[in-house]
């Protein structure tokens, strides 16, 4: 009897979680996966399309190739070169002395503007960083050290009943305390389920998130708009007339009215106006789909942490809407399940107690771990009235 005793110490020793002390957390992930990946993506490809326009400006030099009449030198056809990308602005006859203008100057801001579209994009990362990171962590640190301990409560728990058991000569005795510790609610520990229900009542993570994923919808339809609005419409210009006709070369007879010049950097421009669109194209169906998984409950990770004492949020149908703090750190302990070193543990149980014969008798750990240590997890029932067994 001592060797099944002792056998039944050295299992429960086992499955006690080693204590975390000093650093604590490192890796902690404060971003969920895919926020990650579209911060990157949102943020980083603007500027490595803004890369992309330097270094074909820096490479091939002007940007704009001017057709000067024959007559002009060098430096005259340098200067048309560097007057029309000045002003570039495209000279169109509307009529016998009308002259239309038109602006092209999306060319001259595209990396400036990659540049503010890739601040732009930051913004809601830093709205993050700084609203909601600090009281994220905090929960996080509290809870996984709390999931974690009362884990190992339990543990301690069954090892305490079992010296218990040892050192009783009653059976008895020992089966009607522990019937009446469980009426008691002795063995739940309810600060965290508590704890928890409070932030299914707090709003502050969930309406940052909310605003973190909108302003980036906000930023993606602005980013639409501009790109229709001003890349579209020189879009297909690949020529333009400049007029260099201005200041002291407004009466010089032998300068011409209007001088075609054709853009070298059409094909930059286009190139990063469509990868601008695709995209964020891409990105819109991923950031409504981080939106969307605030309507929902992850109900898998709360069933297993079901099997810890006073922690039945789900059998006790305490969930309401999903839209609160709650939900919002569900998600981040998915997102930090490797943190989480009692999930392993809980998650094998809870396969153990659906192939279980004894489902009946099995709710929480301690009593899935007070059967594995060889004692019945309820009264046996030669015990339960033993006054039968006295008078047949």
């Amino acid at each position: 009897m001592s060797l099944a005793h002792t056998a039944a110490e050295y299992m429960l020793s086992d499955a006690l979680l080693p204590d975390r002390r000093g650093p604590r957390l490192k890796g902690l992930r404060l971003e969920l996966p895919l926020d990650r990946i579209v911060k990157f993506v949102s943020v980083g490809s603007p500027l490595l399309l803004m890369s992309l326009a330097f270094a074909q400006e820096f490479s091939s030099g002007s940007p704009i190739s001017c057709f000067s009449p024959s007559n002009f030198s060098i430096r005259q056809a340098a200067y048309v070169d560097s007057s029309c990308w000045d002003s570039l602005v495209h000279h169109e006859q509307d009529g016998p002395r009308q002259d239309k203008m038109k602006s092209l100057w999306p060319h001259k801001a595209l990396p400036y503007s990659l540049l503010a579209l890739a601040l732009l994009m930051y913004l809601p990362v830093l709205l993050w960083q700084y609203a909601a990171v600090p009281a994220l962590s905090s929960d996080l640190l509290f809870i996984i050290s709390e999931l974690d301990k009362s884990y190992n409560r339990s543990i301690r728990l069954v090892q305490h009943m079992l010296k218990i058991r040892q050192k009783s000569s009653d059976p008895y005795v020992f089966w009607d305390e522990l019937e009446k510790a469980r009426k008691e609610r002795y063995f739940e520990f309810p600060l965290l389920e508590r704890y928890l229900a409070c932030k299914q009542r707090s709003h502050s993570l969930v309406a940052t998130y909310l605003l973190r994923n909108s302003l980036l919808l906000l930023f993606t339809s602005t980013t639409y708009l501009y790109l229709g609005h001003f890349h579209l419409d020189v879009f297909f210009q690949e020529e333009f007339s400049c007029s260099i006709k201005t200041g002291l070369l407004s009466d010089e007879t032998h300068v011409p009215n209007l001088i075609t010049c054709r853009l070298t950097s059409l094909s930059i421009f286009r190139i990063v106006s469509l990868s601008s669109v695709a995209v964020y194209t891409i990105l819109v169906p991923v950031i409504i789909y981080n939106l969307t998984r605030l309507c929902r409950w992850d109900k898998r990770l709360l069933s297993v942490y079901e099997m810890l004492p006073a922690f039945d949020l789900l059998s006790r149908k305490m969930l309401g809407c999903p839209i609160n703090d709650l939900n919002v750190i569900l998600l981040f302990l998915r997102a930090n399940i490797s943190e989480l070193i009692s999930f392993s543990w809980l998650s094998v149980l809870c396969v153990l107690k659906d192939t279980t014969t004894q489902k009946h008798n099995i709710d929480t750990v301690v009593d899935f771990m007070t059967l594995l240590a060889g004692l019945e997890p309820s009264k046996p029932k030669h015990l339960t009235n033993p006054a039968c067994d006295e008078h047949p």
